[in-house]
């Protein structure tokens, strides 16, 4: 009895509570823990291996990008036989678009496991989506592509893949009024200037002209959120006019 009770303790011990949160995370129990150590380890840390090699989740974020294009890859070219290239190349951005991987990161709260010796404040607006690139890598590295595969369909696929409701997403609003200008060969220009407000963030302002005329203006925090937002307000201000990438 003693002696089961010593390897039942010697097994708890080995994976402890992060054993038990990633097992419950991915849907199994990982062979080798060191993978998703590894894929929740800041750079912050400066963690090197005996070859003097980096160790962080950024080879792996990498490796799970990888991963999920070729997955969704796969399924959409099974799901929608008469797509095309640019088509199906433009709904896979959307599926793994920084803002959805975002919200999947969020969702399984990856970030409570993390590494660092920075605060919170200090990460990066895409740290979840980072992460949960960086887990679908050591999932491959652990367990194979059908591992990864099974985790992918059951976390992004199976409960957020509509393809018709797909079609009708916007994933960047500059895109699509730039595509949009472009084929109408309208001149267009997004003219952002730092925004010396009281906020105590630094802002960036930003006027979106086309064919010379003031069609929209935004502020945000950097310049790409700033002209994204333009773009938007402008988009719905022509949104008769400007079709979406599933009418072009």
């Amino acid at each position: 009895m003693s002696v089961i009770r010593n390897i039942l303790n010697s097994r708890s011990s080995k994976g402890g509570n992060f054993f038990i949160a990633i097992s419950k995370i991915v849907g199994f129990k990982p062979k080798n823990i060191g993978h998703y150590k590894k894929a929740f380890t800041h750079r912050s840390l400066n963690k090197k291996d005996e070859d003097g090699n980096a160790i962080n989740f950024e080879r792996m974020e990498f490796l799970g990008d990888a991963m999920l294009s070729a997955v969704i890859a796969s399924h959409l070219f099974k799901e929608v036989p008469g797509g095309n290239e640019g088509y199906l190349t433009k709904m896979r951005s959307k599926i793994v678009s920084r803002k959805h991987l975002n919200e999947l990161g969020k969702d399984l709260g990856l970030l409570e496991h993390i590494q660092t010796n920075i605060s919170s404040e200090q990460f990066g607006a895409n740290i979840h989506g980072n992460l949960f690139e960086a887990l679908v890598g050591a999932i491959y590295l652990d367990r194979g592509y059908k591992y990864c595969k099974r985790f992918i369909y059951e976390r992004v696929i199976a409960p957020y893949v509509d393809i018709e409701q797909l079609e009708g997403t916007v994933i960047s609003y500059k895109g699509l009024l730039i595509e949009w200008c472009q084929k109408e060969k309208k001149d267009f220009n997004f003219e952002v200037y730092e925004d010396t407000g009281k906020d105590e963030i630094k802002h960036f302002a930003v006027k979106l002209r086309i064919e010379n005329r003031v069609v929209a203006k935004a502020r945000a925090t950097s310049k790409k959120k700033a002209e994204e937002k333009a773009a938007r307000r402008a988009y719905y201000a022509f949104q008769n006019r400007i079709p979406t990438n599933s009418d072009s």
